[in-house]
Parts: structure tokens; sequence; C-alpha cells
């Protein structure tokens, strides 16, 4: 099934990420999915940092590749159809780094060594919540030299892995939040052991204790609500685009799965009640497909709401992922309940990244206020 977020000078980066999924992925897929009770895979993150993965929207003399949502939404879709874990690790990674950028922060993030260590170019951030959400931020207290956080933060994403974070919190006095900079090495910040989630289990998570840890202030006091905004409403494409390569994995294994399982002496397809359970499944994955697509025409053409076509297709396609998912357990029957075949951890990891960027009856309110005021 073709796509509509591709471009033609984009083929190169797609083949990228099919060679990264079909070569690094697959076969890795059950193993990794038993973090934290098993390994983390170190091997793949470094494979996915020496293919310049931890870095597609950085500038280039940051050390990055130097694209844009459009590439980044490519190539989530793409590595997504096989293990959604490891676009969220690119996905979360790439939200830190445009926060910090469009902070006016690109400073800090120089300061940030080039390293062949993967780790050390992470930015964990709680990317499951929006912390407006919250009532009870870290707080910032200025000090000589820059500010102190302490307090708690839970579910910050790659926590366990990164080797800094990107906290909100909250400075006495100040209306809103701000983000800091923090090194996770300090003695003066704690990490649980990682969260067991429901999915993308590869894609570790931890809370966070700060206990008067030393943070550097990204761009103004106070305007960490207005930088999140503006950053996540592009990047909610991007969190479409995981959701959609979910969808068209799912659809795959269930298509190739009818053609090779055999009933009453012929293949499972050619029962009609398969037929419209599949046929139910690509018109979906179809829809979400030119959903994403208009979604980044509309971002890139800067067409008057385009954040409103961001918005609404990551609410869409992540809902329908939920759905395409079940029916795709429902093709292969027993088998789609058994780790062999993906299709039950594609389930969860849809249902799990249904809450990416916060959760979705909370975006939902907000949407329909945005398009009640006309703001």
């Amino acid at each position: 099934m073709s796509t509509s977020l591709m471009h033609d000078d984009m083929k190169a980066f797609q083949d990228l990420a099919h060679n990264f999924a079909s070569r690094e992925l697959d076969h890795r897929r059950e193993a990794s999915d038993r973090y934290p009770f098993g390994p983390f895979d170190d091997a793949v993150l470094a494979k996915a940092h020496e293919l310049g993965f931890l870095g597609i929207t950085l500038p280039e003399d940051m050390g990055g590749i130097g694209q844009g949502i459009r590439t980044l939404c490519v190539i989530l879709e793409c590595i997504c159809r096989t293990d959604a874990s490891w676009g969220t690790v690119i996905f979360t990674n790439t939200l830190a780094q445009e926060l910090v950028l469009r902070s006016g922060a690109a400073d800090m993030l120089r300061e940030i060594p080039l390293s062949n260590n993967p780790n050390d170019v992470l930015i964990a951030f709680p990317a499951y919540s929006n912390p407006q959400e919250h009532q009870d931020l870290p707080r910032a207290a200025k000090r000589d030299s820059g500010y102190s956080l302490s307090g708690s933060i839970h579910y910050v994403v790659l926590a366990p892995i990164a080797a800094h974070a990107l906290i909100p919190a909250k400075i006495p006095g100040m209306e809103g939040y701000s983000l800091f900079l923090v090194d996770l090495s300090s003695p003066k910040v704690k990490k649980s052991d990682p969260v067991f989630s429901l999915g993308a289990h590869a894609c570790p998570a931890a809370d966070i204790v700060l206990n008067e840890a030393e943070a550097g202030l990204i761009g103004q006091e106070g305007k960490g609500l207005i930088v999140f905004e503006e950053t996540v409403n592009i990047l909610y494409a991007a969190a479409a685009a995981i959701s959609l390569g979910i969808m068209r994995g799912s659809f795959d294994r269930a298509l190739a799965y009818s053609n090779e399982r055999e009933q009453g002496g012929w293949p499972i397809i050619n029962w009609s009640e398969m037929k419209m359970i599949l046929a139910d499944m690509a018109i979906r994955v179809k829809i979400a497909d030119m959903a994403v697509g208009e979604a980044l025409n509309a971002i890139e053409r800067k067409i008057a709401g385009w954040d409103i076509y961001s918005k609404t297709a990551a609410l869409h396609v992540q809902d329908t992922a939920c759905h395409v998912t079940t029916d795709g357990i429902q093709v292969l029957g027993g088998y789609g309940y058994m780790k062999d075949y993906g299709q039950e951890k594609r389930f969860r990891d849809a249902t799990q990244i249904k809450t990416l960027l916060g959760m979705a009856p909370l975006r939902k309110m907000d949407l329909i206020d945005q398009i009640n005021t006309g703001l």
C-alpha cells in the first residue's frame, strides 16, 4: 500500500529506516519487549545513533542530519511497522531537542558533547504528558549561578538511559512553568527502577526525585507552556506517524497470515468474513495515511489552522490504531495473542502511544475550545 507521506527525494531515508527495521529490529522485537525484566538493547540504540536517527531534525553543525518534520514522519512510520518502541525513543529525543531549539537555547545543546556514546546525546522528557496538566511540578530556586530543582516528576521517558533530562518546573511567585536541563548523573538526582508499562517496553521510563539538583534554564522564565505548544503542534504529526506505522505493520502481518493459513483446504483470505475484516483494516490504514499526509502539507504550507490539522490527525490516527490492531489480533485467531507474531505487542503499543503528549480526552477538549473560539 503506497503512502502519501513521501516526497520523491525521501526514498533514501525510507530505505534507510526500512533496512534498520528489518536488519536490527525484526528479529530482536520479542527480546526487546522483555525489558525491564530483560536487558536493554544497547546495540540497537548504538545503530540508531550511527544512522543519525537521534538527531533527525537537529542542524548538521550540531551533529544532526538537518531534516524536517516530513522526513521525521517517514522514518518513524517505517520503523514503527516493526517495533514502535524504537520510534518512541526517537520521538522523545527529538521532542526534547526541539523544545531546547525553539526556546532559543541552542548553545546549551552545543555544550552536550558530540559523542560516539548514544546515551550522551539522549535527552529524557515526560513525553506522555502535558506539563500544564501537572499540579505538582518540581520547584526551581535561583542560585548564584543558575538554578536548583527540588521535587519529583513521574514517568520521564528515556531517563534510565539518557545523560540529561529536560524537566518542567515552577518558579515560586511566577505564573506558568519553565524548562530546565538537568544532568542525570548528579548525586542530587535519584532515578527509580525502570517503570513497567503497558506497551513500548524498549523505550524505558523512570520516576525522578530532585534534591536541589543543579539545572540550566532553557529559554525564558515562565514561558515553558508557549514553547511546548509551539513545538507539539508540529510534532503531533510525528505522533500520528508512529500510530500509522503500528497500523500498517498490523495490517501487513494480518494480510500475510490470511494468505498462508489454510482452513477447509484453501487460504482463509478466501472466506468472506475475513475479507471484510481485512478490508476494514485497509480502509482505516489508508484514511490514516491521508490524514497524516494532509497534516504535513498544512504544516509545510502554513495553511490557516495548520495546527488543527496536526492535532486532529494525531487524535484520529491514535484512536484508529487501537481498532486496527484489535482486528489484527482477530485475523490471527489464537496466534494473535502470542508474542511470536507481534500482533498483541502492536495492540499494547497502540494503546500506550495514544497518550503521547497528554491524555486524549483533555486534548479533545482543548481542540473543541480552540475551534469554538477561533484561536
